[in-house]
């Protein structure tokens, strides 16, 4: 059963998703329920077991601004 929800998100960031939900010819709503989905799976632990595998891998300086590098990142992908 199908049930409507109202969500405060900042407006740059609905922007973005629905560009993002365009280009990957799926709907905004699809895109939240499949992340609502996910995380809230009974199988999340799994989830989490697999990334606690991987965390620590790499070692970032202190200052590293992970926004800004997913912004640049992003950048240069759709240039």
């Amino acid at each position: 059963m199908q049930k409507k929800l109202t969500l405060s998100i900042d407006r740059q960031i609905i922007k973005r998703a629905k560009e993002y939900a365009k280009r990957s010819n799926r709907s905004l709503s699809d895109i939240i329920e499949t992340y609502l989905e996910r995380i809230t799976d009974q199988n999340a632990d799994e989830i989490d077991h697999e990334l606690s595998q991987i965390v620590g891998v790499i070692e970032l300086p202190a200052d590293f601004d992970e926004k800004k590098e997913i912004r640049n990142i992003l950048t240069e992908k759709y240039k």
